[in-house]
């Protein structure tokens, strides 16, 4: 027998028999979990975000090679005294880049250098315990929400990972004649340290949304925007591995002009190398023609960008069309910004400022092809 129905009740609105729970509570039970992951990968983030710009600025101020040793566990204590400040520099005066390059440094000068690379290591032994940490305590209490225990573990190994690539760039510059890391070695480091990143956004936007509400929305996934997305977010990788092979080898430095490269559209001596060898390694090693291919894949990139953003225009869902719109505008930016960079010869500053702007550019991206995945349901009312 059922009770009578309110005045208020809509039409066709089914009363609920009394001691039936509500829908959507084993989902609640775990929101709490969804949010606490949340946080704690928002936290991983940023810590990522930081070692990514002091990683920059140990690289542009040649910092990189201060350090000849890795010590994961006892490197994190600093020199204590004077007789290890010495016992330091004396390791850094037996390498190359010291012999070749920097003989004239003094104790005080190598200090300076010293303490960027230690904060840089420091900052991913931070990383690493903020990622034990937070798996162990969600693991032990069982809050990882279903089916993500393998992804969250993968970041520590994939940290563990770029650690000893880490050193292994290092460890480049550390005999023969070289002063600087190896170039690709330094691509390589970096663009792990961007794939991380781009894992971690992507995480944090899947679990800022419920699993229902998730697979109702891949159910109006808009196929050809996501494809435009992934096309963006590979060749935006690549532009960012370009990118470190500017700074490997000081590129950004070789020809302060714009539209031209000094007199020319295609910079002059492009596949000379000092040192001889196959014309192959010049696409690696000569600045101008470094400089020369991550100038025309900007622009390249600036297109696809535009393209992208015109055939979002058509998508019926407003969050996808703002998203494509920022990604057009970060890429249009940077482009600028990178522009600037190269006239003033990369400068500390605008170097670091253009680096974090392909961390904006990266995210942007990853958050468009998010929302082409999963779109975000607007309501009628919710337009208006």
């Amino acid at each position: 027998m059922t009770g009578k129905r309110s005045i208020f009740e809509e039409v066709g609105q089914e009363a609920k028999p009394a001691g039936v729970p509500a829908g959507g509570m084993i989902d609640r039970g775990r929101g709490g979990a969804r949010g606490a992951v949340r946080v704690w990968l928002a936290v991983l983030f940023a810590l990522v975000v930081a070692m990514i710009a002091v990683g920059g600025l140990t690289r542009l101020t040649d910092s990189g090679l201060s350090i000849t040793e890795w010590r994961p566990v006892t490197g994190a204590l600093p020199p204590m005294n004077a007789a290890d400040w010495e016992a330091e520099f004396a390791k850094y005066q037996a390498s190359p880049e010291f012999q070749l390059q920097n003989n004239q440094m003094g104790l005080e000068e190598f200090k300076s250098i010293y303490w960027w690379e230690w904060a840089h290591r420091q900052l991913g032994r931070i990383v690493g315990l903020v990622w034990a940490v937070g798996f162990l305590f969600f693991w032990a209490t069982k809050r990882i929400p279903a089916g993500w225990t393998g992804r969250l573990a993968g970041l520590g190994l994939l940290g563990g990972l770029q650690g000893a690539i880490g050193w292994w760039m290092v460890s480049s510059g550390l005999s023969g004649r070289m002063v600087d890391v190896a170039s690709y070695r330094l691509a390589i480091h970096l663009g792990l340290a961007f794939a991380i990143l781009g894992l971690i956004g992507w995480y944090m936007l899947s679990l800022s949304r419920s699993e229902p509400d998730l697979l109702q929305a891949r159910r109006s996934r808009e196929a050809k925007l996501f494809s435009l997305g992934t096309g963006l977010m590979h060749f935006a990788f690549l532009q960012i591995l370009l990118g470190a092979l500017v700074a490997g080898i000081d590129a950004g430095r070789a020809f302060p002009t714009w539209p031209l490269m000094g007199e020319s559209f295609f910079p002059a001596d492009a596949f000379y190398l000092p040192e001889g060898g196959p014309a192959l390694l010049a696409f690696f090693e000569n600045p101008g023609l470094v400089q020369f291919i991550h100038r025309m894949a900007g622009y390249l990139l600036l297109a696809f960008a535009i393209v992208a953003w015109l055939k979002a225009r058509r998508s019926a869902h407003p969050a996808t069309r703002g998203a494509f719109a920022f990604v057009a505008v970060a890429i249009a930016t940077q482009a600028v910004l990178g522009i600037v960079t190269v006239v003033h010869a990369a400068p500390l500053s605008l170097g670091l400022v253009h680096q974090l702007g392909a961390v904006v550019v990266w995210v942007a991206i990853l958050r468009a092809r998010h929302r082409a995945q999963y779109p975000v349901i607007q309501s009628i009312r919710s337009r208006k």
